[in-house]
């Protein structure tokens, strides 16, 4: 990196360039204001350190000329013990820091090292931003599959508009992925994307999260509290698993998507809000209508648009795509030189049915690359206990016998303990409960 030094003394100015250039530094010098600026602009340096008090020029006018030309560079405020409050006051109008006369070569190093590691800490969070972006765009969700491509389209066309999404599909199909997507490529993509579980909170607190609540509203509520449609407007609020909503949430919810306007628990005051809602269930929602677990007017509310993603059993193409992804980024996270999958462990991958869906598959991935020391993964780094009961259905059973018998393998697995069964499974807690449920295979909760 380029370092200008300004200075009106020389004895200054050639001091500082023989420390720098001692230590490997490219270093630029000139001895007033005018000549500064044409060497920022010709050579662009990353670094300036200029004399607080020059002729002509003074540093903090040539600082705020410098920032204007070269928004990037980082200045040190070179200052006599006497000029202190300027140098201060430079500091707030933008130099990095300051540097007192006279002053030791390893003080001017310490402060430029420690100014270069700023630097490259903010270019990590920068390129860590960018990368973080770019996994939620639509051209970053991994598919060539026919009905991931007709996903995609969906996505791009919906992305334009404002209107209430429903994605359904199975735990860990990537529903959040797929609203994080339609969020970036849309107009309020500058704005807060607020993701909120309906099945993680009981209702009295679901309700709160939402919609805030007032000082004194129910016990532990000592301060008033903005909820999530607050916290949104403008932007996109996310509700996932919207089929386990109470009826009582239900309603308000209704409410606040024809009217735009809520009150708090406890409150009075009408809140007007502009906020996208994007919703996600893996239930069949006809289903819950019929049963009389879910309003059918706020189901036609919700279901301006649906986008249904298929499992990833239905779209077996994506898998070695996939399976690709996510080994190069976790040989990336551990740091390890795995080069691929041998043919036994991808036609695994192909032939399994993964009832957890592309999370299943992620953290199936993670755990092969985590223990595996050679270059390659192979079938056995994969066949794990908890795939084994699931591998494939013998002839004659249907999928939600396999699925059942996987279940009860894996809780057996993990003694009964719910959260790491769901952890294993690569569902949520609360999916987990509700397969229980559904096939009946234990009267109370398991532990965990």
């Amino acid at each position: 990196m380029k370092i200008l030094v300004v200075d009106d003394e020389p004895i200054v100015r050639e001091s500082l360039r023989d420390w720098l250039s001692d230590s490997n530094h490219d270093v630029l010098i000139a001895d007033n204001g005018p000549r500064a600026l044409e060497l920022i602009e010709k050579e662009r340096p990353g670094i300036a350190l200029i004399d607080l008090v020059m002729p002509g020029m003074n540093g903090i006018d040539l600082l705020k000329k410098a920032k204007e030309l070269s928004p990037e560079i980082e200045v040190i405020i070179i200052t006599a013990y006497g000029s202190i409050p300027t140098a201060i006051d430079a500091v707030k109008q933008g130099a990095y820091d300051y540097i007192e006369k006279p002053f030791c070569p390893e003080k001017a190093e310490l402060l430029i090292d420690k100014l270069l590691e700023h630097r490259r800490l903010v270019e990590e969070n920068i390129c860590l931003h960018q990368r973080l972006e770019d996994h939620y765009r639509f051209e970053n969700i991994i598919a060539k599959s026919p009905r991931m491509q007709q996903v995609i389209e969906i996505i791009k066309v919906v992305a334009k508009s404002s209107a209430t999404v429903l994605i359904t599909g199975g735990s860990g199909t990537g529903k959040e992925l797929v609203a994080r997507a339609i969020h970036a490529q849309g107009d309020r993509r500058t704005r807060p994307f607020v993701a909120v579980s309906c099945a993680a909170l009981p209702e009295s607190l679901l309700e709160s999260e939402l919609f805030g609540h007032e000082k004194g509203a129910f016990t532990g509520a000592y301060a008033q509290r903005r909820g999530k449609f607050e916290v949104a407007n403008k932007g996109t609020l996310f509700l996932d698993e919207i089929g386990e909503m109470s009826a009582n949430i239900q309603v308000h919810l209704l409410r606040v998507l024809e009217e735009r306007e809520f009150t708090r628990v406890g409150g009075n005051e009408l809140i007007k809000v502009d906020v996208r809602v994007i919703c996600a269930t893996n239930k069949d929602m006809k289903k819950a209508i019929g049963c009389g677990q879910f309003r059918e007017d706020l189901y036609y509310r919700l279901n301006v648009v649906t986008i249904e993603l298929p499992p990833l059993r239905d779209r077996k193409e994506d898998i070695p795509l996939l399976a690709q992804h996510f080994l190069r980024k976790f040989t990336v996270e551990n740091q390890k030189s795995i080069e691929g999958f041998s043919p036994d462990a991808m036609d695994f991958l192909l032939k399994y049915e993964w009832p957890g869906n592309i999370r299943q598959l992620e953290n199936t991935i993670e755990r092969a690359v985590i223990l595996r020391e050679n270059s390659w993964i192979e079938l056995d780094d994969l066949r794990q206990e908890s795939l084994l009961a699931a591998e494939a259905a013998p002839p004659g059973r249907g999928l939600r016998d396999v699925e059942k018998n996987h279940i009860v393998s894996v809780l057996s697995q993990c003694d009964g303990n719910f959260s790491k069964a769901a952890r294993t499974l690569g569902i949520s807690r609360a999916t987990l409960y509700n397969k229980i449920k559904t096939y009946g295979l234990a009267k109370s909760r398991p532990a965990g």
